[in-house]
Order: C-alpha cells, then structure tokens, then sequence
C-alpha cells in the first residue's frame, strides 16, 4: 500500500501495515533507501555520515579481519534478522563463516552473530546507545561494542560489552582509548589511537 504522491513529487512513500512492517519487507518494498533499517516494526532511514563513521569502521574491520580466526568472519553494513519485527543493520558484525552462504546473502540471523559494533552517528545516538543494544542483548548476541568520539581532540572511545545469559543484558568489560584489547569474541588487539584513524 503506498500514500498519493505530494504535488510536485512523482514517488510514493510506503504507508506501513497496521501491525508494522516485518524483516522481509525490508527485502520486498521498492526503491528503499541505502542501509535502511528495521526497529519494533518501523523503518529507520540513515542520515549521510561523517568521515570519523567511515573510518572507524575501516579500521575496526582491517582489525578484526587481520586477527579472526577463519570460522569467523567480519562483515560490514549487513541486516541481521533478530526477530520478526526487528532487522537493525550494525555497522559491523562478526558472524561465524558458514553463515556466508553466497554473494546473495542479503542479511543474517541473530545465531549466527558473535559480535555487533556500532559507530555512533549524532543522529543514530539514542538508537545505537538504548534501542539496539537491548534488542541485540534480548536476541543473544553474545558480544556488543559502542563506538564514540570522546574529548577536545575527537579521539575514539570503543566501550566493550558482554552478554550475561541469565539477565539478558549486556555488562560494561572494558573502555578502550588507545587500544583495543580483549580475548572475546577471539583474542584481538587493534590500534585505535586518532593517528591510526587518520592514517586511513
């Protein structure tokens, strides 16, 4: 079902079904925007990012893939389906390597994820510090990173979570500034210093 169009505009923009949208509609409605997400049923749109957001992510994932074992793998800007209603696209996952099934993989399931890494936007904020993380957390994700820009320099901060099976939560393990290190999901150890990111 799709709204009349507004004068002086040719596209239609979809009006959601009464009970939200599911994860396969995310794959079956035309002409989405690029990285759209899914939360409780609603779709999320993503704003143009800045250049510290690419970079981390370059360099989270030169990190992580120099040093994951090969039943893992790193995978950057991909759905993960973690239930019915809810199809957030972390910045990074880590997933384990038969879960790659093919060049048309189109999302994952929350199972196959060991790690979701998100890069803090100013217009992501609220989600990617309240929202993902419960849902992440709720679908058993075992490991989740928050990724900032902290102080005057604008330096990276990467704030390390593990999931405590009994609560469902995720608890604060480490607050990385200059280097990240920790032996989960796998033994890793990346440069995170504002001179390694500007090097990219």
């Amino acid at each position: 079902m799709t709204a009349e169009p507004i004068a002086g505009h040719s596209s239609r923009w979809p009006v959601p079904p009464q009970d939200g949208y599911t994860v396969d509609d995310l794959f079956t409605l035309p002409d989405l925007p690029p990285h759209t997400e899914l939360i409780d049923g609603s779709l999320v749109f993503v704003s143009p990012q800045r250049i510290f957001h690419s970079r981390m992510i370059d360099l989270l994932m030169y990190g992580l893939r120099s040093c994951a074992p090969r039943e893992l793998k790193a995978v950057r800007e991909m759905t993960v389906a973690l239930d019915r209603r809810n199809g957030p696209e972390p910045d990074i996952s880590v997933v384990r390597a038969e879960a790659v099934t093919g060049p048309d993989l189109t999302r994952f399931q929350a199972a196959d994820v060991l790690l979701a890494v998100e890069v803090v936007s100013p217009d992501s904020e609220a989600r990617d510090r309240d929202a993902k993380p419960q849902k992440y957390a709720g679908a058993g994700i075992p490991n989740f990173w928050l990724v900032e820009m902290a102080g005057t320099d604008q330096h990276p901060v990467v704030r390390v979570y593990e999931l405590d099976p009994v609560s469902r939560t995720y608890a604060l393990t480490g607050i990385h500034h200059d280097r990240l290190k920790t032996g989960v999901p796998f033994p890793i150890d990346i440069d995170i210093t504002r001179d390694a990111l500007n090097q990219l």
